[in-house]
């Protein structure tokens, strides 16, 4: 007999997941039965928060969805600060899970991980939640799911299995996947629309996010042709080269980035939410636009969202872009004001910076241009927030973090870990503060474990420094924030990691060097005090 749980497995197979996230438990050991012959690789990260950060991080750095294994209750509950992040910054996730016996759901009885509820526990954070009555439901939502993945915006996916028709039988059912739909493109009216008002602007300006991560080929032609600077979120980095002279800083929140868009007379929003974490990082307030604002976006609700549209696109950000480019015209004569104010607005942002932001910003910098095409995932801690600010992505997807929308501390390692799993062949830092560190540090031997060659880049500043400095601008004596930490080398050592502590910027460089392709993981933990005065943007080359 193959049972439901089985045929599970063989069509996560035929979907092209290659991976599964997840911590083995009473009940889930028939999905593990699944797994026993199949293709699929199994990581077991130490708590189910680090299954979900992982998967998160995979499907970042992959551009495909990631699939995690959990138990009922305690499981799901520890996993959904995970799908909370995965949500708000649209990652494909789909995680699935037990449930106890449909006989003894909702009556309170006390069996063993009984929740109320589970499902409207789980509906906030998630596109949808689905009970499996029998395995008969299975290829139809398992399509449901991928086809959100692959055509709409995506989120996590929960879909919980009760104990007793995990082992039914499935030997009846249609195993082959189903073909997924294209994903859709905007309304032909509406990019006419678009497209005339992007032609006869003389100071266009695009805002790029998360959603147009993999349309980084459109942008910049569209870019170039209307002679449009592009600001990018933190999730869309990457999509304009290093120094692409259209390509300003991350400028969108300060009031020299606001004074530009005023100057524009027709601003492109791409896949973006125009939220306060991209957009108000200094609490100026929302964004507003003087010029006619364009929307293109998969998700209907953020182009009718707070931001009035004058032309809206909903659709896939690639399929829009290439569209607009079909309808616009080449050689637009438009002057030198997109490149001259890239230049006066950047200098701007750079300029405003304090000394530790310009020493924060070459330790970024430093490991951009030692490390060949790094992929730095990050945590909410200093360098990251600086990085919102300054930090240039060599490519899509090589720049994630904690660090805006959801704001999760415990993100950077086990993201990091799924991204370097996704990606072996490219260096991946995991950039942690030492508070952040505290949260999911047992995944650190996950890593050791099954092999996984991440750099653990420990900025250590011996408290949570960002929530410490803005309890004193508002006058708040500090507390709660001056963090006794670890012995971090100790901690490496019992999790059979090697440590390192570099004293200076030079060394740093010769040791990031080194352990380019390591394929273990590292420690290298930064005193804080130790490096800052140092570091300057003479090391950057």
């Amino acid at each position: 007999m193959t049972t439901c749980a089985q045929s599970l497995v063989h069509l996560l197979e035929g979907y092209g997941v290659k991976t599964i996230f997840g911590i083995p438990g009473v009940h889930t050991v028939e999905l593990y039965r699944g797994l026993h012959g199949s293709s699929l690789t199994h990581m077991s990260p130490r708590h189910e928060q680090g299954a979900g950060f992982m998967a998160d991080g995979y499907a970042r750095a992959s551009g495909n969805p990631a699939v995690c294994f959990i138990i009922t209750g305690p499981g799901m509950t520890n996993i959904l600060t995970a799908m909370g992040q995965a949500y708000a910054d649209s990652v494909p996730m789909l995680v699935i899970s037990t449930t106890n016996r449909r006989e003894q759901l909702r009556l309170g009885h006390g069996h063993l991980h009984e929740l109320p509820d589970q499902r409207a526990m789980i509906a906030g954070v998630c596109a949808f939640s689905h009970t499996l009555q029998s395995p008969a439901e299975l290829p139809e939502l398992l399509a449901r799911a991928f086809g959100i993945f692959n055509c709409a915006r995506p989120r996590p996916v929960h879909i919980e299995i009760p104990l007793d028709v995990l082992e039914m039988s499935a030997d009846s059912l249609d195993l082959l996947p189903r073909t997924l739909p294209n994903p859709p493109a905007p309304a032909p009216a509406a990019i006419k629309e678009a497209a005339k008002l992007l032609d006869t602007a003389k100071r266009p300006l695009i805002l790029a996010g998360g959603g147009a991560r993999r349309a980084a080929e459109a942008l910049q032609q569209l870019a170039e042709r209307l002679q449009a600077p592009v600001a990018l979120t933190t999730n869309a980095r990457g999509l304009l080269p290093c120094g692409h002279p259209l390509l300003l800083d991350g400028v969108q929140s300060s009031a020299h980035g606001r004074a530009l868009f005023d100057e524009a007379d027709v601003v492109l929003a791409v896949g973006t939410e125009l939220g306060e974490t991209d957009y108000d990082f200094f609490g100026l307030g929302p964004v507003q636009f003087q010029a006619p604002l364009i929307r293109l976006d998969i998700d209907p609700m953020q182009v009718m969202g707070a931001q009035r549209a004058q032309v809206g696109l909903v659709g896939d950000a690639n399929e829009g872009l290439q569209a607009l480019l079909a309808q616009t015209t080449p050689n637009h004569p438009r002057g030198s004001w997109a490149v001259d104010s890239v230049v006066r607005v950047n200098n701007c942002e750079r300029a405003s910076w304090t000394a530790k932001q310009n020493s924060l910003q070459a330790l970024l910098d430093l490991l951009r241009d030692t490390l060949k095409n790094p992929l730095i995932v990050g945590d909410s801690t200093q360098p990251v927030y600086q990085g919102a600010l300054g930090y240039q992505a060599p490519q899509a997807n090589s720049w994630f973090n904690a660090g805006t929308g959801y704001g999760t501390l415990g993100y950077g390692l086990p993201a990091a870990i799924g991204a370097k799993l996704a990606l072996p062949q490219r260096p991946v830092v995991a950039l942690v503060g030492d508070g952040g560190m505290q949260f999911s540090c047992a995944e650190l031997i996950a890593a050791r474990e099954a092999g996984i060659g991440v750099i653990l880049l420990l900025w250590n500043n011996q408290c949570y420094a960002e929530i410490r400095d803005y309890m004193e601008a508002r006058e708040i004596p500090p507390l709660g924030v001056n963090i006794l930490p670890p012995d971090f080398e100790a901690m490496a050592r019992s999790f059979h990691v090697a440590h390192h502590a570099p004293q200076s910027p030079e060394s740093l460089r010769a040791l990031l060097l080194e352990l380019a392709e390591t394929t273990q993981p590292v420690m290298i933990e930064l005193d804080a005090a130790t490096l800052l005065p140092q570091l300057n943007r003479k090391y950057v080359e």
